[in-house]
Order: C-alpha cells, then structure tokens, then sequence
C-alpha cells in the first residue's frame, strides 16, 4: 500500500519553499572569512607550546653539536711589520751560548769539563731601518783579567762571571758605550733544541758530510750534506761541529749557516704566527732581561728588512805556541771593530 503523505500545514502551503543556490562568489567570500578569522585562546597556546619546544631543541643541538673547526676559520695573515712596534732606537743583543744543556747544570757534560762555558758569543745590533748586523766574537779569543798574569779565553768568562764579566770584556772589546749591549740573552743546548722544533726545523745545507764521536761527551755527530730539513738535535750538531783542520773558525761558518736559516724559517706565516706560543714556552729555560714585547719587537724589526744579515768577525792573529789554543786579536783589526751601518 502506497505510504500516506502528510498534509502541508497552512503556513507551508502559503509560503512556497525556495531553492538553495550557492554561487562560486559566495564560497571564496565564506573560506576568506574562514582564513582571516583570529585564533582562539587555545590555538594561542598550543601555538605557543610548540614554538617554545623548537627553540629548546635548537639550543639542546647547539650544545651537543661540535663547533666549526677553528682550522678552517679565515686567521689574519701574521707578517714582521703586523707582529710588534719595532725598536724606536738601535739596540744591541749579547747572545751567549751554552755548552751546557740546561741552565744551573753543574756540569757541561763538555770538553772542557766543568761548569758551562761560553760555547758561542754573538753581538745582535737590531735597527728600526737599517741592516741587521751580527758581529761573531771567538770564543778562543784571548783576553787578560785585572790581577792575573795569563790570559784566558773570552768563552771562559760566563764560567768565572757569568752575563756581567762577559758583557764587560765584550764592552772593552769592541767599543761599545754603556749601557751597551742593552739585552742578553743566554741560551742553553736544551733551549735551542726546543727553539727549532717549535718552529717546525730549518732548511740548512751542510757543505759536506760532518762526522763526530767523543765518548766522554757521549756526543755523536752525523750530518750528510747537501740542503735538508734540520731538527732540534741535528742542528745542534751542525752547531758544536768543529773541523780539526779549519778549527773555531769552520764551527762559527756554521753557527752562521744556523742563523741564516733561522731567519729565513721566521719570515714564513706558520713558524711566525707560533713565535709568540714558542717563545712563552722558552721562559724559565734562558737566561734574558728582555721582556716578550720587547723580544717581539726586536724579532720585527730583525725579519722585516729584507737585507741580508750584515755579518762580521774579529780578524785574529795566527796561533802562537806560547797561548795554546788562544788567538791574539790582529793588530789590523779596524777601530771601531763593529761600526754602525745606516740604512
């Protein structure tokens, strides 16, 4: 049976119904509405919450995760001129040599045996424009103290006086006015060692193969010739190397090898960005007056001028068999022996 159909009340059957259109105008109006309508207080909060949450695992990630290697950061680029202020005025160095490994040693484990001696004696004259000059002083020189009848070698004196006696013979020796020399600086077999490898070695070439062994000293020395890369102890042993038939003087060629090399390996970036380091770890093993600036600033001014190192020596006279060892200083020696040179 077909299903009753209810009656139209008498208010539905006098207002017709109307058909629902919706437009495409009035959808885009109603999903702007939608889209432009404030959150809520709770969506405020929750949107709070999460932000919150991402800014604590960004500051949990940046404790836990390594930095940037500091290796690969740009560094400014280390230069003679950027390392110090140099010296205002000239300045000159004694630089004293030890035969002995360390300072207060009570034995130079040397020949001669004993307290330390005097191995090497340089005076170092650093200008803010001119040349940088190196007067190599014989430590085989023979000098005369007041009260005593026979003479004794200059590189003896530390032994029997220590920075005071030696800069005063040196004084006399050259001519220099007090307070000249201004600085010491006395460096033991250990230092040196520590010097040359803090910088990494020297480029050095041996003029021949250099050999050695004395058993008292237990010392041993091996070198082939020809330009290498020296170490700490290797260039000691070019240092203390000492030809029988050219003497004193075939050892100060190679003091003078050492130094040259050194200033060479200084005017590079790596070696001198890690002079400051290196020097700082010297402190306690020599003996010096000088301060760390002021060893910085004579280290700018010595590798900043691009001269070559304005070296001179002591001309002496033949050995006489009355003094052994001892040289007498010439009698053609020039006066002063150690000029100044301006730049």
């Amino acid at each position: 049976m077909p299903r009753r159909r209810e009656p139209r009340s008498p208010a539905d059957s006098s207002r017709p119904r109307q058909p629902s259109r919706t437009t495409w105008r009035d959808r885009i109006g109603a999903l702007g509405r939608r889209c432009l309508r404030l959150p809520s207080r709770r969506q405020w909060q929750v949107g709070a919450l999460i932000a919150a949450g991402a800014v604590g695992a960004i500051a949990v990630l940046s404790l836990i995760w390594p930095e940037d290697d500091k290796a690969f950061q740009a560094r400014p680029e280390v230069t003679p001129a950027t390392l110090a202020d140099k010296p205002r005025r000239p300045v000159t160095v004694l630089v004293i040599g030890l035969d002995a490994d360390k300072l207060g040693d009570a034995t130079n484990k040397a020949a001669p045996a004993g307290p330390a001696n005097a191995d090497a004696l340089l005076l170092v004259r650093v200008q803010p424009e001119g040349p940088l000059q190196v007067l190599n002083l014989p430590t085989e020189l023979a000098v005369r103290l007041p009260g005593q009848k026979q003479p004794v070698a200059l590189g003896s004196l530390y032994r029997r006086g220590g920075v005071a006696l030696t800069a005063d013979a040196v004084r006399e020796l050259t001519g220099l006015q007090p307070p000249s020399p201004d600085r010491y600086v006395v460096l033991p077999r250990a230092a040196l060692r520590q010097l040359v490898n803090g910088i990494g070695g020297l480029e050095i070439d041996p003029p021949r193969t250099m050999r050695y062994q004395d058993k008292a000293q237990k010392l041993t020395i091996d070198l082939q010739g020809g330009l290498q890369r020296l170490g700490g102890a290797q260039v000691e042993q070019l240092v203390r190397y000492r030809d029988r038939l050219l003497g004193e003087t075939d050892r100060r060629n190679n003091q003078q090898r050492f130094q040259i090399a050194l200033r060479d390996r200084l005017r590079q970036n790596e070696p001198l960005t890690a002079l400051p380091g290196v020097l700082k770890e010297l402190e306690g093993q020599v003996e010096t007056n000088l301060t760390p600036l002021e060893a910085l600033s004579l280290m700018a001014a010595g590798l900043d001028d691009q001269r070559p190192i304005a070296f001179a020596s002591l001309p002496l006279d033949p050995p006489k068999p009355a003094h052994g060892k001892l040289r007498q200083l010439s009698s053609k020696a020039p006066n002063p022996v150690w000029p100044e040179k301006k730049g």
